[in-house]
């Protein structure tokens, strides 16, 4: 059955999305609300530089649906993705630019970044640091956020050197007020199939009727680490996990060769979420690093920020249909 009426092609992943001139300006927030998205050229930024309208457009394709993965103002392949998605959504030509329509469509009045006072409990439950290794990471009780400027970044589904940049004095003491981007609540609705398409790195949650209610970037497997293919179902959730380690069964990290329990925690190896699915040992889950959504390998796995993990999370059901596929198009057959 098809329920999407357009190809995402693998022609527009080399889209590069930028505004020309626009990554020296300062980063206020006046000027992110302000800057226009229709603006939005093919000249790519330097990756340190945040632009100001890519901020905007990301913000606003994450409260659409089309997840751009972490909002950090740069351009991409993730970036370029969740502009097919949204045009796939929205039964729009999927060529992943900003026409006239798309950027009618995705506008609004809503600020792009408000206000914030940190609270007391933003400064609870951190930890020092996460140490690399998984021997070290079953020692600890549990695998926390390592500063408030980490916690709020991922509540507010941004990069820790944006929330930086749009704070570069503050110490995100309780009782700080700081700038973040208003991503929107977490999308509604009882998803009926899951897509993981390995070859595009994305994951689509179909309805029931067939319409697309979400589009996330994805890690889905490595060469050395393949996700598995065909059909399999979801098994189960779980928040907050505990993960089991072993090398016997799934891969082995550093000279540790015996059975560990690692605590949970949003820096945990499988984030804040764990989808189970029936093939055994695998799972669809967040990450202790979003940046690195589809720019590295998984053991095998379906790897989500943890924002589009739990998002997702709170759409599907055991029984939801999860189908592994390796196309250039994100059209379902």
């Amino acid at each position: 059955m098809s329920s999407m009426k357009t190809a995402l092609p693998m022609s527009l992943l080399a889209l590069a999305i930028s505004v020309g001139g626009a990554a020296a300006r300062e980063l206020r927030p006046e000027a992110i609300n302000t800057a226009s998205i229709a603006s939005i050229g093919a000249e790519k930024p330097a990756p340190a530089d945040p632009d100001l309208a890519i901020v905007r457009l990301q913000v606003l394709l994450d409260r659409a649906g089309a997840s751009p993965g972490v909002i950090d103002g740069l351009s991409g392949e993730n970036v370029n993705k969740a502009v097919a998605g949204f045009e796939a959504m929205n039964d729009l030509p999927v060529d992943g630019r900003l026409d006239a329509e798309v950027v009618a469509l995705l506008e609004g009045n809503a600020p792009i970044v408000e206000s914030y006072v940190v609270s007391a409990d933003d400064a609870k439950g951190l930890v020092d640091k996460i140490p690399g290794d998984y021997g070290e990471k079953a020692k600890m009780q549990s695998l926390g956020y390592t500063s408030v400027a980490e916690k709020l970044s991922e509540r507010f589904h941004m990069g820790i050197d944006l929330v930086n940049a749009l704070n570069p004095t503050s110490q995100f003491a309780p009782g700080d007020t700081v700038w973040v981007v208003t991503p929107g609540p977490p999308r509604e609705g009882k998803v009926k199939r899951i897509e993981a398409n390995k070859k595009t790195g994305q994951v689509l949650a179909f309805a029931g009727d067939g319409s697309l209610l979400a589009v996330y970037p994805a890690t889905i497997g490595s060469e050395d680490n393949p996700a598995p293919s065909g059909k399999h179902k979801v098994k189960g959730v779980a928040r907050m996990p505990v993960y089991r380690y072993d090398p016997k069964r799934n891969f082995k990290q550093g000279k540790n060769d015996k059975v560990l329990t690692i605590p949970k925690g949003p820096n945990g190896p499988v984030g804040t979420v764990w989808i189970d699915l029936t093939e055994p040992t695998y799972g669809i889950h967040g990450t202790p690093e979003p940046k690195l959504i589809d720019k590295v390998g998984s053991h095998g796995c379906v790897r989500l920020t943890n924002w589009d993990a739990e998002e997702l999370a709170g759409m599907v059901k055991p029984g939801v249909l999860v189908d592994f596929v390796s196309r250039s198009s994100a059209t379902p057959k």
